[in-house]
């Protein structure tokens, strides 16, 4: 016997989904550990490169450039020799910051009640 279809009593998202246009803002993988290495200041590429090493030059380039054009990041060209590259934070990228360390403190629950969990089940 199938199970009856519950009906959803979350509201409704406004139209169109703030939650999803956000979403969309930060989206791409390594985006969110850019805005957050980009939270004290300033960097070049090879700053952020350090910064988040796992990530490929071939896609922090390009979510650098996805970053930009959603108007999260600036990019300025510095008149050194050679020419250097910093990115920082707009206004919008600021305001992103918030959110981002409240999932970041949301992983830390998360964490610690695995490690609970674990230690948990090995004592059984």
């Amino acid at each position: 016997m199938p199970l009856k279809m519950r009906k959803n009593r979350s509201p409704k998202p406004p139209e169109p989904c703030l939650l999803t246009k956000c979403m969309q803002v930060i989206a791409g993988a390594w985006a969110p550990n850019v805005i957050w290495s980009l939270r004290a200041g300033p960097r070049r590429f090879s700053e952020l490169k350090v910064d988040i090493p796992p990530v490929s030059s071939k896609v922090l380039s390009a979510r650098l450039s996805e970053l930009e054009e959603r108007g999260v990041l600036l990019r300025h060209v510095r008149p050194t020799s050679p020419p250097s590259v910093e990115y920082e934070l707009t206004d919008l990228g600021e305001e992103l910051i918030p959110a981002l360390e409240a999932i970041v403190e949301v992983g830390h629950k998360l964490k610690a009640r695995r490690g609970y969990h674990a230690v948990a089940e090995a004592a059984e």
